[in-house]
């Protein structure tokens, strides 16, 4: 299921494209089985993606994140289905639960003025890996993130926003932490503040206090083509492998990568990347940061290799600057209900429409105002059809806070249409 209020109007994430499943020869009318329900949750669970912090003395484990959903389909030895479809929507969508908050723990900074996060299109000839790590590894810090005092501790890293202080890191690395300190490229350790956090971007600013640091030049990730030489700086597995540098390319942009119950739009690299290197930074190779390495892809099934991710600049700048100038992102529409996408065998074996199963409606929202519920079938947006959340995403992420989207909507034989107005998304969640 996705939930479409993780999506922004200027497209920062993306779901990932979902493939209508082939038709199966599959009985009618019957009884879904405990073993099905099984099979389908043990999809959830098959391949884990660990989130790149790693946490020290306090034995616990780095947060995980299950692979992104495969199509959901019927296999062809299925048992007995309800007779009810909604019964068997019932547990064909497994709730996607929504972890992370952007309820920190840090003690809060004052407000921040006269900073704002610019993008700059590469220029001159690119440099060598030598010329890149003398130029970037200035620019990173290591970020120690303490529980409960100093009894166990979260270990990341850090890219420097300004000469005064300002930190940039993932959410991850500082959430549920009581205090967190940066270590400097001078070695000495400051405490941190917290600026802003947004946990569905995965991207929090802390600010120390320091004077005369190097700040990082950020450059333009809608640039880049799969391909490019790319290299990363971090602290990966602790302080042992502090400023490590390693390269490789852009593997694919645009990777839809589930986190936290929403879909983030990632670059793809094979660079290496561990646990630690979150909140690192992803450089182009003229030694501007074009992604925020946060995540790599790790399975308890099969060995994976060169799979990892980064938040991509765009993104970063958006998030930075709302979050330095309101302490939250603002700006984004929400529309307040999850759906997924209903398989052709499906909608063809219960003789119901094609299209996007509703299986929550947020309270405060006007889709609820409008009579949406749990159990409809959206079947057009804008009068186009509507079968995966990219044909809402698309026309949702194009719009702003007040403008409405036309639902065509499938309930209990009959088919009406429905305005509903876009909201702003710190409104209802």
């Amino acid at each position: 299921m996705s939930n479409l209020d993780y999506q922004t109007e200027n497209n920062w994430y993306a779901p990932l494209a979902q493939t209508a499943a082939a038709p199966a020869e599959t009985p009618k009318k019957k009884r879904l089985s405990t073993g099905w329900k099984v099979f389908l949750g043990a999809l959830l669970v098959v391949a884990l993606i660990a989130v790149s912090s790693i946490a020290f003395s306090s034995g616990k484990e780095s947060p995980a994140l299950p692979l992104p959903t495969p199509d959901q389909t019927l296999p062809e030895n299925e048992e007995q289905l309800p007779d009810d479809w909604q019964e068997f929507f019932g547990s064909y969508f497994l709730p996607e639960e929504k972890s992370g908050s952007n309820e920190m723990r840090l003690p809060k900074a004052e407000q921040v003025t006269g900073y704002e996060l610019a993008l700059e299109a590469g220029a001159g000839e690119e440099l060598t890996l030598q010329e890149l790590y003398q130029k970037c590894a200035p620019s990173i810090v290591a970020i120690s993130g303490y529980v409960n005092g100093k009894n166990g501790y979260y270990w990341g890293t850090g890219i420097i926003l300004s000469k005064d202080g300002l930190i940039l890191t993932n959410a991850h690395v500082v959430e549920n932490c009581d205090s967190a300190y940066v270590t400097l490229p001078d070695n000495s350790s400051v405490e941190a503040l917290l600026v802003g956090a947004d946990s569905t971007s995965d991207i929090a600013v802390l600010k120390v206090d320091a004077r005369d640091l190097t700040p990082a030049e950020f450059g333009e990730s809608a640039a880049l083509t799969v391909g490019e030489h790319v290299a990363a700086i971090g602290n990966p597995l602790g302080e042992t492998f502090r400023m490590t540098l390693t390269d490789g390319i852009i593997s694919a942009i645009d990777r839809g990568v589930s986190y936290n119950g929403h879909t983030m739009t990632l670059l793809q690299t094979n660079a290496a990347i561990n646990e630690g290197n979150s909140g690192g930074a992803l450089f182009n190779m003229y030694g501007q940061v074009i992604g925020v390495t946060n995540m790599k892809m790790m399975s308890a099934y099969s060995s994976i290799e060169g799979i990892g991710f980064a938040i991509p600049s765009s993104t970063v700048h958006t998030v930075v600057n709302s979050l330095i100038r309101y302490g939250e992102v603002r700006g984004r529409t929400a529309v307040g209900i999850t759906v997924g996408a209903i398989p052709d065998n499906v909608a063809s074996h219960y003789e119901i429409p094609s299209g996007l199963f509703v299986s929550a409606v947020s309270e405060n929202t006007d889709a609820a105002a409008k009579g949406v519920r749990a159990g409809d079938i959206i079947t057009h947006v804008n009068g186009q059809p509507a079968r995966s959340t990219d044909d809402i995403l698309n026309v949702k992420n194009a719009l702003s806070v007040g403008d409405t989207i036309t639902f065509t909507i499938w309930r209990e034989g009959e088919s009406f249409d429905v305005d509903v107005a876009l909201v702003e998304y710190n409104d209802i969640y």
